[in-house]
């Protein structure tokens, strides 16, 4: 059979037949195969924005007028919260005293919306089982609110589902607030913030319970307490 009676024609935009050869249209050549590159081409663009949109959804920050509270990751904190046990608006105002959703590294080089030190985070990993940990991963919301959200149920879990002293750990430290809180059972009382010796401490776990009620109050339904 000769090449030409074997070609497939195609009649062009000028009428005229433009004729394939078998041989070339099995080595990807011709105006159908070119076609068929460009529909590959623009379905693989398609599916990238597509993930960028999901991924931006994600990250959609809500600041309702006047309240002066951010709130983004709302799909990450929430399935954190129902995973670990949290209240998804203790997640949010412990992100909020620590970065105020913007992930940025801070001086002392924590990383993150939660912003956990590499040590802290690397501990959190071997206390949780984790083993392709790696400091980058805190860049990723996800990974971050799933760390920082496992150390909260670590700590609300030593401290017997003690908020206060729950936040008091995550900034002050583990064998501080167990100092602490020895020092107020032995007068017979629970630690209250007024009695934390660090200002800082002080001032955050405040900041903490107070803005907790206000996300509570202010976004239930994107938290999904409603």
């Amino acid at each position: 059979m000769s090449a030409q009676r074997s070609s497939t024609a195609d009649r062009g935009r000028s009428g005229r037949s433009v004729y394939v050869s078998s041989r070339a249209r099995a080595r990807g050549h011709g105006p159908y195969a070119r076609r068929g590159r460009g529909l590959a081409k623009t379905f693989v663009a398609l599916a990238i924005v597509a993930v960028l949109a999901i991924a931006l959804a994600a990250r959609v920050e809500h600041v309702l007028p006047g309240s002066g509270l951010p709130l983004s990751d709302v799909a990450v904190i929430r399935e954190q919260a129902a995973e670990k046990h949290l209240d998804p608006a203790l997640i949010a105002a412990v992100i909020y005293a620590e970065s105020k959703f913007d992930p940025r590294t801070s001086s002392a080089g924590a990383l993150g919306l939660m912003q956990l030190l590499p040590t802290t985070a690397e501990y959190i990993a071997h206390l949780s089982g984790g083993v392709r940990f790696t400091t980058s991963d805190l860049a990723t919301p996800k990974i971050n609110v799933a760390y920082g959200s496992w150390y909260l149920r670590y700590l609300l879990n030593h401290y017997e589902g003690n908020e206060l002293e729950a936040v008091a750990a995550y900034n002050g430290g583990l064998s501080n607030v167990d100092t602490w809180v020895a020092e107020a059972k032995q007068q017979g009382r629970s630690l209250t913030a007024g009695e934390i010796p660090f200002p800082e401490t002080r001032a955050y776990v405040e900041r903490v319970m107070r803005v907790q009620a206000e996300y509570r109050q202010l976004y239930p339904r994107q938290l999904g307490l409603t």
